[in-house]
């Protein structure tokens, strides 16, 4: 197993608030894995407790990574063991050029092999996800749509190459097209063997990227897993259904 989320509890911590409920969830390599479920459910909670967000407090359970638990490693340490976290909102960096940074990214993972090898892969990552060349030049984010933000993602961690990837709604703000083409390169990588979950709203991503399990997500937990169909139900019925169900 890559993943193992067993009983997971956690609580802001700040506010003592209890925002995990006992969430297992299970991943094999090369596996996809989509998350959906209705706003404030936790789903991004979930993502940032597994990635070690200091902001909150683990009171229960496990993460297992490699068969190993990550609970007490730092962010830092996570993502050198290989995990990667994608963010709804990515943040714009001033003074920081997009290139500059996937090399310290992969200066900091030990990845980096020949600078004109390097500046190579990242122009050939750019293309495949639709990002255009001169943004690699300009300053992180600043000055980017929000589809350009999400493609510079993809752009870091397609480099990058960790064994799980957190997508965290990378396909909010995307046009047809540039979904097409961000889910081409994640096929890609899922060919690698690279691990993914796919936090989202709506089917038309799991229409291109095909998952291996679909996990309806509430009040903190996994409350149902099923096969791709599952997603099609909640597309054409809403979480209500669903909800109901297990609550019932």
């Amino acid at each position: 197993m890559l993943l193992v989320v067993s009983r997971l509890r956690a609580q802001n911590r700040d506010s003592g608030q209890e925002i995990l409920n006992g969430v297992d969830l299970t991943v094999r390599k090369g596996e996809i894995h989509a998350i959906m479920g209705p706003n404030g459910s936790g789903k991004s909670t979930l993502a940032n407790v597994i990635m070690g967000n200091p902001k909150y407090r683990v009171t229960d359970g496990d993460v297992l990574f490699e068969r190993e638990s990550i609970i007490n490693l730092t962010t830092d340490q996570r993502v050198k063991r290989g995990l990667f976290m994608t963010f709804q909102h990515p943040f714009e960096i001033t003074g920081v050029r997009l290139r500059s940074l996937i090399m310290a990214s992969l200066d900091a993972v030990g990845r980096r092999s020949g600078v004109s090898n390097i500046i190579k892969k990242i122009d050939e990552i750019a293309d495949h996800s639709g990002l255009e060349r001169r943004f690699l030049d300009r300053y992180v984010n600043v000055g980017f749509s929000g589809g350009e933000k999400k493609r510079s993602e993809v752009v870091q961690f397609g480099l990058l190459r960790p064994k799980l990837a957190i997508l965290d709604e990378i396909d909010s703000g995307l046009d047809v097209d540039s979904l097409r083409k961000i889910a081409d390169v994640l096929k890609l990588l899922k060919e690698e063997e690279m691990s993914l979950i796919l936090i989202t709203h709506y089917q038309r991503l799991l229409d291109y990227l095909v998952p291996d399990y679909v996990h309806v997500y509430d009040n903190g937990r996994v409350i149902r897993t099923g096969g791709p169909e599952l997603a099609m139900v909640v597309e054409k019925e809403g979480y209500s259904p669903v909800l109901e169900n297990v609550r019932g």
